[in-house]
């Protein structure tokens, strides 16, 4: 915890700093949220096929999922869903029309792990 995802466009592959936005995203995690820094895990999965209205010709997506134990409070979410959307308009450099966007949401009551 907390596991994050960040869904996006293929065609942000050169334009987006991902090793260097996940590290501030955990900073930003730890600092707003406070989590534990090596508790941090960031997948990125790029997405062959977007559209976006009619077509897809000059737009992008990026979609960020953070999902969190229960117990913060919704002004805490929503400070730390600005916050991502204020790292990801630094850490993409694209032309393309970019749609961006966020959630915090608390893991479910079944959510487990391990590690080794």
């Amino acid at each position: 915890m907390p596991q994050i995802t960040v869904d996006h466009s293929e065609q942000l592959t050169d334009d987006f700093d991902r090793p260097g936005f996940a590290k501030a995203l955990h900073d930003t995690v730890v600092e707003i949220a406070a989590a534990r820094p090596p508790a941090c895990k960031t997948q990125f999965r790029r997405t062959e096929a977007s559209t976006v209205g009619p077509d897809t010709e000059g737009h992008a997506v990026v979609h960020v999922t953070i999902g969190l134990l229960p117990g913060r409070t919704e002004e805490t979410k929503a400070r730390l869903t600005e916050a991502v959307l204020d790292l990801l308009r630094t850490h993409i450099t694209t032309g393309l029309a970019l749609h961006a966007s966020a959630e915090v949401r608390d893991l479910d009551a079944s959510y487990r792990k391990f590690e080794s």
